[in-house]
């Protein structure tokens, strides 16, 4: 497994704590940090099986000022997305070919419980 994780974020800290209790074995990818290539994020985005902008934070105040108002392609989202990973919904969860955005966190525990 694999968890795109902010450790500033709560619901994020919450999702670790689920794998952890869960004795999951994943690895953490701070993504802040070391954002997903376009190739990577389109396959989160398959994984999830939604579109680019169901992964946005549309509270965000960098979505706020420079995004909301506009309308972009799926491709346009996927290379914004890239440019600007503080935009990108956290947690996101992936087991294998499938993926989830830990909000709620119930939706991580279901997605361990559908490996067990």
């Amino acid at each position: 497994m694999i968890i795109y994780h902010n450790p500033r974020c709560s619901k994020s800290r919450e999702a670790l704590e689920i794998l952890k209790k869960n004795k999951c074995e994943f690895e953490i990818r701070e993504y802040l940090k070391q954002p997903p290539t376009k190739k990577e994020l389109k396959e989160i985005i398959a994984k999830i099986g939604c579109k680019p902008m169901d992964i946005v934070r549309k509270k965000e105040g960098l979505f706020l000022e420079k995004f909301c108002d506009k309308k972009f392609t799926d491709a346009e989202w996927i290379q914004i997305l890239i440019e600007n990973p503080l935009l990108i919904e956290r947690p996101i969860v992936i087991d294998g070919y499938k993926a989830v955005i830990g909000r709620p966190v119930e939706l991580v525990v279901s997605l361990i419980k559908r490996k067990k």
